[in-house]
This record gives C-alpha cells, sequence and structure tokens, in this order.
C-alpha cells in the first residue's frame, strides 16, 4: 500500500506534469507516436486486407505470414534495427518495429471480415448488375467494418502498451517515466508510469469500444 500511496502522491504532484520530462510531454509523445504507428499499418494492412477478402484468394497466406510476426518478440525486432543503418533513422527502428507488430491483427480481422460478409448479399448485388468494385466498397466493406475495427481496436491498444520500448532506444513516451525510475530506483516513479500506461490504454480500448458499437448502424445505412 505504501508503494501504491507514494505513486499517487508521484503523479499527482504538479512539478511532474510540466516540463519536457513531464508527463503532460510524455503522454502526447506516447499518442504520437502510437498514432502514426497505427496509421501506417492499416494503411500496409487493411487494403491488402479488403482486396484479397474480397477475391477470396491468397488471404490464408498472407494472414499466416503475418502471424509468424507474432512469434517475435518486438523488442528483439528493434535490437535488430538499431544495429542496421535504419538505426540512424532517429524513431525509424521503433516505428518499424511497432508496424510490424500491429499489422498482424489488422489483417487477421479486415481479411476475416470481409469473407464473412453473407455470399448470398454479395449475388444479390451481383445480380443487380454491380461491378466487383462496387460490390466491394458499397456492399461487402460497410457489412465487414464492425470486424475492422475490431482490429484497428486490439492493434491500437497494443500500440499503446508496447510503445513504451521507445524509451529503450532513445525516444519519448511514457516509457521514459518507467526507465527513468529503474534508473533512480524509485519504485513509485515506476508504478505511476506504469499507470499512466494502463490507463491510457483503456481510454483508447474505450474510445474504440464506442466507435464499434455506432459501426453497425452505419453499416445498415449504407447497405
Amino acid at each position: 500500500m505504501n508503494t501504491l500511496t507514494e505513486a499517487w502522491d508521484w503523479l499527482t504532484d504538479p512539478a511532474h506534469w510540466s516540463g519536457a520530462d513531464g508527463i503532460g510531454h510524455r503522454l502526447l509523445q506516447h499518442l504520437v507516436l502510437t498514432a502514426v504507428c497505427l496509421v501506417v499499418s492499416c494503411l500496409i494492412a487493411l487494403p491488402v486486407a479488403v482486396v484479397l477478402g474480397h477475391l477470396g484468394k491468397g488471404g490464408a497466406l498472407a494472414v499466416n505470414i503475418s502471424n509468424v510476426g507474432r512469434a517475435i518478440p518486438t523488442f528483439a525486432v528493434l535490437v535488430l534495427l538499431l544495429l542496421t543503418p535504419v538505426g540512424q533513422w532517429g524513431e525509424g527502428p521503433t516505428v518499424v518495429a511497432l508496424v510490424l507488430f500491429a499489422v498482424p491483427p489488422l489483417l487477421t480481422n479486415a481479411y476475416v471480415g470481409m469473407r464473412e460478409v453473407d455470399r448470398g448479399v454479395v449475388e444479390v448485388a451481383y445480380g443487380m448488375g454491380m461491378t466487383g468494385q462496387q460490390v466491394m466498397f458499397h456492399v461487402e466493406l460497410p457489412l465487414s467494418l464492425p470486424m475492422i475495427l475490431t482490429g484497428v481496436r486490439i492493434a491500437a491498444v497494443q500500440l499503446v502498451a508496447t510503445a513504451t520500448i521507445a524509451a529503450l532506444a532513445g525516444g519519448g513516451g511514457l516509457g521514459r517515466i518507467i526507465t527513468a525510475g529503474f534508473n533512480l530506483a524509485d519504485t513509485s516513479q515506476v508504478v505511476a508510469g506504469a499507470v499512466l500506461v494502463a490507463a491510457f490504454a483503456l481510454v483508447v480500448e474505450g474510445v474504440f469500444a464506442l466507435t464499434g458499437r455506432l459501426a453497425p448502424a452505419w453499416a445498415r445505412r449504407t447497405r
């Protein structure tokens, strides 16, 4: 209980919320890093998954290949990247490692969502004279949106939790609070940093859960 009390005191100290090393600045860095990695991951994974899901070809292979990344620790990928020329790109190694970590859930959920669309609905759409592209964008994609958003939510929450490794490569984010606590042997600061990361992940989870609840109504209106 003493550690939790000290962590609470550390969090509520106004001096720890301001400045370049303050919670506010580190939280903003964490948010930007997470958002950038999520956007890049979506741009890579979602178009591939949507097209393969529409065609029904090659998706299983792509999903299995992307899932191999789950078996490789993100920290190990980051260390290896730091030893390559990519390590000279500032936040580049961290972004690459986190993107590789976020692609599997995005790709898997989007592909499964496209393939689980009722084939009868798809056949009716073709029977009405719609082209393959129209079917993909106006029928399959809206109906698979809840599953796609689930993948985005999973990836976002995982990125929030894993982005703390940026501190190990000299980057910013909430991980710097935790590593600074270790360096100072300050357990209360370590616990406070962990609480901040957990709270941030819960907030992100809540935002995407709310978005997911609104998605089915949007899909029905589109259909």
